[in-house]
C-alpha cells in the first residue's frame, strides 16, 4: 500500500491531470479543426475571446497544478521509499508533466501571436505550428494521464 501523503498528492494529480487532458483533447479533435470550416479570422476571433480571455487563467491554474501535483507526488513517493513498481508511474507522470509543459513553453507565445497577425495567411501558418505543438502536448498530457491512473490503481494494492 502506497502512504497516505503519497496517494493523496498522486489522486490530485490524477484529476488534474484528467481534466487537462480533457481540454487538450477537446482543442485538438473539435476546436482547432473548426477554423477549416469557419475560417481562419473567424476561429482566431474565437480563440482570441476563449482561449485567450478567460482561458488564460483556466488553463494557467490547471497547467501549474498538473505541475506541481505530479512533481509533489514523485518527491513524495522518493522519500517515502516506495518500491520500484510503484515509483516508476509516478516517476512517468512527473517526466510527463515536465516534458508537455516545456511544450507549453513554445505552444502558448505562438498561440499568442495571432494578437499581431494582420492577415489570414499569418493565421494560417501561426494556427498550423500551434496545431503541431497543441497535438503534441495532447498526446502527452493523455499520457500522463494514463501513468497516474496506473499509478493510483497499483497504489491501492
Amino acid at each position: 500500500m502506497m502512504p497516505d501523503v503519497t496517494f493523496g498528492l498522486l489522486l490530485a494529480a490524477t484529476a488534474c491531470t484528467g481534466i487537462l487532458a480533457g481540454a487538450s483533447l477537446d482543442q485538438s479533435i473539435k476546436q482547432l479543426p473548426a477554423r477549416h470550416a469557419i475560417g481562419v479570422a473567424a476561429y482566431s476571433r474565437y480563440s482570441q475571446a476563449a482561449d485567450l480571455g478567460n482561458g488564460i487563467a483556466f488553463y494557467a491554474t490547471l497547467g501549474i497544478a498538473v505541475l506541481a501535483f505530479n512533481a509533489a507526488a514523485a518527491v513524495a513517493g522518493f522519500i517515502s521509499g516506495l518500491e520500484f513498481g510503484q515509483s516508476v508511474p509516478i516517476y512517468a507522470g512527473a517526466a510527463l508533466a515536465i516534458t508537455h509543459s516545456a511544450v507549453t513553453v513554445r505552444a502558448a507565445p505562438t498561440n499568442f501571436s495571432q494578437r499581431a497577425a494582420t492577415d489570414e495567411h499569418a493565421l494560417t501558418v501561426i494556427f498550423r505550428r500551434f496545431e503541431r505543438l497543441q497535438a503534441l502536448r495532447c498526446v502527452l498530457q493523455v499520457m500522463n494521464f494514463g501513468a497516474n491512473l496506473w499509478a493510483s490503481l497499483w497504489g491501492t494494492i
